[in-house]
């Protein structure tokens, strides 16, 4: 679909008579005339915005290095805590989002957002609960390390996805080579990590061993999800993308139902309902509080005066 003088953009369109309407996006925030074009365009982009930007690839550096630290220590934590405690405490994420949104971009939720957000929190924790299972095997665990590997993990979300979210709103780049420059970093962050753990057997077995199909499948599906989250918190914010991964769990949950014939549990149902409800909670228009207000004040003139 497009309009006169370029291709259609959600915040751009034309009513009748022609007349434009822009819907409440300033600057074009990645806008498809900005995202699209040809490929001497999008050549001419990456040359200036990533082998001309050292400075811009350092900028996005800061997130890769902070998602590879808050899933090295979500693993430390797993390794140290009993599953259902790390389920609980590793869902803190949600509301450590949305406290660094409201610092580092200095927004506002009201008292039913903050609600819905901690409600969010719950019902994913009830949704993805597994009673625990007696087992024989020992395993030495600290839950010391445990809890303040996850307090390390919970605070690396919060603050890379929030960081990278202002970003990706406070300049005109392209959205494709904003995530080119992220994952550029990452890249170089997480070869790294590889082969100061698995150094001896890459050399040996050669760095793509194991890759099959399947693998190569996973890798696409999981490259597809990291684009639609960008695309995510670019037109939203970073706790709406919270809102969107816990629909997506209970929706993945109720596709293993039907094709798997997985049992939907009470915790199961009641996390959703808690899920659905807090999603709702959150999208409710914020009412104005400003005629009421006045009333009250004009009501205590009033009083004052008798």
């Amino acid at each position: 679909m497009t309009t006169r003088g370029g291709p259609w953009c959600p915040a751009l369109w034309r009513g009748r008579g022609g007349r434009q309407f822009r819907a409440g996006l300033s600057g074009n925030h990645g806008c498809p005339e900005r995202e699209t074009g040809s490929l001497g365009r999008f050549k001419a982009s990456l040359r200036e915005n990533v082998l001309g930007s050292p400075k811009e690839l350092l900028k996005l550096s800061v997130p890769s290095l902070v998602y590879a630290v808050q899933n090295n220590m979500a693993f430390l934590a797993l390794s140290n805590l009993d599953a259902a405690v790390y389920q609980v405490t590793y869902q803190l994420k949600i509301p450590c989002t949305a406290l660094c949104t409201v610092l580092m971009l200095n927004r506002t939720l009201s008292k039913l957002q903050w609600v819905s957000v901690f409600m969010l929190c719950a019902g994913v924790t009830l949704v993805q609960w597994k009673p625990a299972q007696a087992t024989k095997v020992v395993v030495e665990q600290n839950p010391l390390l445990g809890f303040g590997a996850i307090a390390i993990a919970v605070l690396c979300s919060g603050f890379a996805g929030v960081y990278f979210e202002k970003v990706l709103k406070s300049s005109d780049t392209s959205l494709w080579v904003r995530n080119i420059q992220m994952y550029l970093s990452g890249i170089i962050v997480t070869l790294v990590g590889v082969y100061l753990s698995d150094g001896a057997e890459i050399k040996e077995k050669g760095f793509f061993y194991g890759y099959t199909y399947y693998v190569w499948f996973v890798i696409f599906l999981a490259s597809v999800g990291g684009l639609y989250t960008s695309v995510v918190v670019k037109y939203t914010d970073n706790i709406m993308k919270g809102f969107s991964a816990a629909a997506a769990i209970v929706l993945s949950t109720i596709a293993s139902v039907m094709l798997f014939g997985l049992q939907i549990t009470l915790t199961f149902a009641l996390g959703t309902l808690l899920v659905c409800v807090s999603i709702y909670l959150y999208g409710l228009p914020r009412q104005d509080t400003t005629s009421i207000q006045q009333g009250e004040t004009a009501s205590k003139e009033r009083v004052i005066g008798v």
